[in-house]
């Protein structure tokens, strides 16, 4: 392993030297055989040599954050998203971030098998999401439309209507409502079901004649819940075993792709005036059960109704990973000490109970939940709603909390997909497999 190295006063100097180390790590762990092959000692100078590099790139990013994206995105000139930044970052400054190949590489293991290089990842975007300037700037550029969202713009606006893999879109009145599709396994999540998300979020907001957002889960095909609507089951587990849930294009994008634009809105181009966020007000309809990432987004929405035999959790802390902006934003609605009943102790609140008041607006019999629906939506329709939505927004969760918060996510939850516990759990049998829990 490389000496500790000595940092200089300045950027390019210190660019080349953790370049020089950081690629001298990566040589010495492509020289070791892949993880699930590692004998005791190899897999122990793998942990040493990881931990060494991310100490490094640690250093690095809080000396030079700034710089970083300055390089990345032409000193702010562009606005690439997260993925692009990756990328860019990989090519840009090598051995920071893992590159292509190397992603590509662990693209093929299931979670407990990978080498972990996600982590590093996490380390990047944690720090230039902390960093005032390029965490501003990052921050907006998540919430520009998708170039999918501008490519069917013009069919949903003839059409009404729009479908894709892992959800749907209708217009119907005021009204755009995202139906969650994914029911094979329970709606719960995976990386296209983000993608799917974040375009049809974009399409609500894009569209003029669309003055409410609707979302709410489809009829179900798995056969413990067949026949009947489910909100959503929170991230696929089996997916997130086999390692097919991305950090970047699942994990982070979801927080600062569509979940913050249901909540702040499309950031206005510079052409626009007022230059203020294109929003509008969602509803969020809740059947059988909110999950998980499910339950996250119910938190972004402006009004939750919810049928009778309907429930809400967040069962990260039995899975071992953060849910999302919860910690944030689940005490201002049920209070300290229910709000870590929940995260911590993996407390399910039930439609019938009186803290569930604190969490969904209105709660009707199943049979009730079409024309609950409707009836909510029409009440949201008010052009006040939009203005003092962005305000009590902005007084309960300023934008600075929430990029500072999203920095120290980024890499706490990097950590947790790869940390000890977790990879354990997944290497165990799936007793949750058949409900719920295992999202399948």
């Amino acid at each position: 392993m490389n000496p500790t190295p000595v940092w200089s006063e300045t950027f390019e100097t210190d660019r080349y030297v953790a370049a020089d180390h950081l690629t001298d790590t990566d040589r010495q762990l492509a020289a070791l055989p892949i993880r699930p092959l590692r004998d005791p000692g190899q897999e122990q100078l793998a942990a040493a040599l990881h931990a060494t590099a991310r100490r490094l790139r640690t250093e690095f990013l809080s000396r030079h954050a700034e710089r970083v994206y300055d390089v990345l995105t032409d000193n702010r000139r562009s606005r690439p998203r997260l993925a692009e930044l990756a990328r860019s970052a990989a090519e840009a400054f090598p051995g920071l971030v893992p590159s292509p190949e190397q992603l590509a590489q662990e693209a093929r293991l299931t979670q407990p098998d990978k080498e972990g290089r996600e982590i590093d990842q996490g380390i990047l975007f944690g720090a230039l999401l902390a960093a005032p300037r390029a965490g501003v700037h990052l921050t907006e550029s998540m919430r520009r439309p998708t170039p999918r969202a501008l490519e069917l713009l013009a069919e949903f606006r003839r059409t009404g209507e729009i479908v894709l893999d892992a959800a749907r879109l209708e217009r119907r009145a005021a009204a755009g409502h995202v139906t969650i599709t994914n029911g094979h396994c329970l709606n719960a999540e995976d990386n296209q079901h983000v993608a799917d998300m974040e375009t049809l979020v974009d399409l609500v907001l894009l569209d003029p004649q669309v003055r409410v957002g609707v979302i709410r889960g489809g009829v179900m095909t798995h056969p413990r819940y067949a026949g009947r609507r489910v909100f959503s089951a929170g991230i696929n587990l089996k997916a997130f075993k086999a390692g097919a849930i991305s950090f970047v294009d699942f994990l982070l994008t979801r927080e600062l792709g569509y979940i913050s634009k249901i909540m702040r809105g499309l950031v206005a181009t510079d052409a626009m005036w007022p230059a203020s966020p294109v929003e509008k007000p969602w509803l969020a309809a809740v059947d059988t059960f909110a999950i998980g990432g499910g339950a996250q987004i119910l938190l972004a929405c402006d009004q939750v109704v919810a049928a009778s035999d309907a429930y809400f959790s967040l069962p990260a802390a039995n899975e071992g990973i953060v849910p999302g902006v919860a910690n944030l934003r689940l005490t201002r609605y049920l209070g300290a000490r229910p709000a870590r009943q929940v995260i911590l102790g993996g407390r399910a609140i039930r439609a019938d109970e009186p803290d569930a008041r604190l969490l969904f607006d209105d709660v009707f019999d199943s049979a009730e939940m079409d024309l609950a629906v409707e009836a909510a939506a029409e009440r949201l329709d008010n052009p006040a709603v939009i203005a003092n939505r962005h305000m009590l927004n902005l007084a309960d969760e300023p934008e600075d909390s929430f990029r500072r918060y999203l920095a120290e996510f980024a890499v706490q939850q990097a950590m947790r997909a790869y940390s000890p516990d977790v990879l354990a759990k997944m290497a165990a049998p799936a007793e949750r497999a058949s409900g719920p829990g295992g999202r399948d």
